[in-house]
């Protein structure tokens, strides 16, 4: 409960409730993680997606590996605003860097 605990009686938006239940059993990390990652497909659009083998977090380093050489490059071209993109619009913390595999 961001503001404390909340009274009986109090209501409390859902949305809010779960936040606070992922962040006092210290698991909100991992559901941002888990939500930057399903949203891959749509913050970099659909030719990249479709030539992604793989897309996880380590360590807070997002790492990608694709199947194409040449959409690799292209990637690498645009990393630093894919990078800034990701921090807007799930926070500065989540992912510190991206690595191209």
């Amino acid at each position: 409960m961001t503001s404390g605990k909340k009274h009986k009686g109090e209501i409390q938006k859902i949305g809010e409730a779960i936040r606070d239940l992922l962040q006092t059993y210290h698991l909100d990390g991992r559901f941002d993680e888990a939500a930057l990652l399903a949203s891959w497909p749509d913050m970099v659009g659909p030719a990249v997606a479709k030539r992604t083998r793989k897309v996880f977090i380590q360590n807070k380093i997002l790492i990608v590996e694709l199947t194409s050489s040449s959409m690799k490059n292209d990637f690498l071209l645009h990393k630093q605003r894919v990078l800034e993109l990701f921090q807007e619009k799930f926070g500065r913390n989540i992912i510190t860097d991206i690595i191209v595999r």
